[in-house]
């Protein structure tokens, strides 16, 4: 039954998202088990999740199998508005962001001062691992599916999640 929860809630935040506008903070992450050998963007064998997170607002994930350029501007164009603020690392593949609104690069190592700080999009990272960590390992076919169950969690983190997982598995509304 919880799978199939999953599978619908897959689908409703593919259709439900609409597009991301105004400050927009973009990062990816690396999920999977602890694994000796390298970290970050040399890891082996772990998943990579892009997110774009719109300020105050909703998040949009993506389970991506490479980080090149041209995949992530694509996924950009499809989710944001043209002409929204872009908070990003510096890592290169943002390079092009320009040409769909302003871009600010933030330095891990100078901006804790700034205003551009990407604690958004950390947090959601945060959220989403520990969350994961509870259920003990996931499969890498399972995995889009159970991050997307996240994200719809944190996208109506405000509202009655038991209602709405009603209303979405069994069409019921309660009064």
């Amino acid at each position: 039954m919880y799978q199939r929860l999953r599978e619908a809630l897959f689908h409703v935040t593919e259709l439900e998202g609409g597009k991301l506008k105004g400050e927009i903070e973009l990062d990816e992450a690396y999920f999977g088990g602890r694994r000796k050998g390298k970290r970050g963007r040399d890891a082996a064998g772990k998943s990579i999740v892009f997110g774009l997170l719109e300020r105050e607002g909703r998040v949009y994930t993506k389970v991506v199998e490479h980080l090149t350029a041209q995949e992530l501007m694509r996924h950009i164009q499809v989710r944001t508005r043209k002409g929204s603020v872009y908070y990003t690392d510096a890592f290169r593949g943002y390079q092009s962001l320009r040409r769909f609104g302003k871009h600010h690069i933030v330095s891990h190592q100078h901006a804790f001062v700034s205003r551009c700080i990407r604690n958004g999009i950390e947090g959601f990272w945060s959220y989403a691992k520990h969350i994961l960590y509870n259920y003990r390992g996931v499969s890498k076919y399972h995995f889009p599916m159970y991050l997307k169950e996240i994200e719809y969690r944190f996208n109506h983190r405000r509202e009655n999640l038991f209602k709405r997982f009603l209303r979405l598995y069994f069409g019921y509304v309660s009064p």
